[in-house]
């Protein structure tokens, strides 16, 4: 027979109950929106208790974005497998899977909520958006880019920031209409800039010379054909 006595938890184990119960609350509303006094009702603790791990919720904000920042950085993570339109759009729908998941976090995170300012936030989200760009170079097979390649790949991670943010309010674009979108958007960028500038030419050439007909890119060419006739 069981006792039914509660098991105690150690500091981490609690710490790591908090943050994950902060982010469950924070995925569905704004962390301005949500108190210490429910994130404790929720960890089925008492307040007094969540301050004994996190001297404020500030402190349990930064902790909470720590675990997300490093899930969302993840999701960038691709094999070099395959050609260059499948990889980015498998990037995509794992991204817009977190930003669905996340909504009012993601969105209080990019727009502004208890933290701004903090220094640990900010670092927090460069950290993720130098993630993401370190991994589009590795799947070009750059490691000293030149100057045009970085201002495409860093304006196409804005742009999937921006894109993200306007979908969660309202969602009236379909995601799995934006996800092939966005590749193609990168696509469009790297071509403009291609157009200017023969470096960036032969790099655009070696990342679609294995690219399939029925590919994400090959899709896009055919529909600016279209639109010229």
């Amino acid at each position: 027979m069981t006792t039914g006595v509660r098991r105690r938890m150690g500091v981490e184990e609690r710490r790591q109950q908090l943050i994950g119960v902060a982010l469950e609350l924070f995925s569905r509303r704004s962390p301005d929106d949500v108190s210490i006094d429910e994130i404790a009702s929720a960890a089925g603790i008492s307040r007094p208790l969540v301050y004994h791990y996190f001297p404020g919720k500030l402190s349990l904000y930064e902790a909470a974005l720590k675990r997300a920042s490093d899930d969302l950085a993840g999701r960038f993570v691709e094999p070099h497998e395959g050609p260059l339109g499948a990889r980015l759009l498998r990037v995509m729908r794992r991204y817009f899977d977190f930003v669905d998941e996340h909504g009012p976090g993601f969105s209080a995170l990019m727009r502004g909520g208890p933290a701004v300012g903090s220094s640990t936030t900010n670092a927090l989200v460069d950290s993720v958006r130098q993630a993401a760009y370190v991994q589009i170079l590795s799947h070009l097979g750059v490691t000293d880019p030149p100057p045009r390649l970085e201002l495409v790949v860093r304006s196409w991670i804005s742009l999937a920031e921006s894109t993200a943010l306007i979908w969660l309010d309202g969602r009236r674009i379909p995601r799995e209409e934006l996800e092939p979108q966005l590749v193609n958007d990168f696509a469009a960028l790297a071509a403009v800039s291609a157009a200017y500038d023969e470096e960036m030419a032969q790099l655009l050439r070696a990342a679609l010379r294995d690219e399939p007909a029925d590919g994400p890119f090959a899709h896009l060419v055919g529909r600016l054909i279209a639109l010229a006739g």
